[in-house]
């Protein structure tokens, strides 16, 4: 009986139907150095902090009282973001060509910086409203951390992303295009 032609056998596609080999692979692609980990954070940090307050849009004078909690907002969800997407930018682009390295990078490292910093957008919002919540626990606390927490996001949305652009983007861009082409 004659095979029929199917994908090549590689590391990624196994011969084995667990699919193990493949996938212990890619996770211990994964982890990233430790060097590049916490210094990148640090420095796309920098980079998100100093796009904030150079947008257009501006931060307004950083001299009023919500600048700097707004910058380290901005800090700290960059931060996070960088920490959270790197893995899952190694993991996704194991092996793969230089589009799909970009396009990784470029989807986590975007999702995650914006979604780490609307959650403490979020969290900072839902702090300053709870001294008129419910008591914790109840069912009316819930549906208010709800709505809030929601409202926040939503706020951050429309009001928050356009703080990263045009220099976060720009630097997006640049990153994603040196994880793209870096040699692993």
């Amino acid at each position: 009986m004659a095979r029929r032609p199917g994908p090549p056998v590689t590391e990624d596609w196994p011969s084995s139907k667990s699919g193990a080999p493949g996938l212990r692979a890619r996770l211990a692609a994964s982890l990233p150095p430790l060097t590049e980990w916490l210094g990148g954070a640090l420095f796309w940090a920098c980079l998100m902090a100093l796009s904030a307050v150079a947008s257009p849009h501006g931060l307004h004078p950083l001299s009023t009282a919500h600048g700097p909690i707004l910058l380290g907002l901005y800090f700290f969800g960059a931060m996070l973001g960088w920490s959270a997407a790197l893995p899952l930018i190694r993991f996704a682009s194991h092996r793969r060509p230089p589009e799909t390295r970009f396009a990784a990078a470029f989807l986590f490292l975007g999702c995650g910086t914006a979604a780490f910093t609307a959650l403490l957008f979020a969290l900072q919002y839902r702090q300053f409203y709870s001294q008129w919540h419910a008591p914790f626990g109840t069912v009316i606390w819930f549906l208010q951390f709800a709505f809030t927490s929601a409202s926040a996001v939503y706020q951050f949305a429309v009001l928050g992303i356009r703080h990263y652009l045009p220099f976060g983007l720009i630097a997006l861009i640049a990153a994603s295009v040196l994880h793209a082409y870096r040699s692993r």
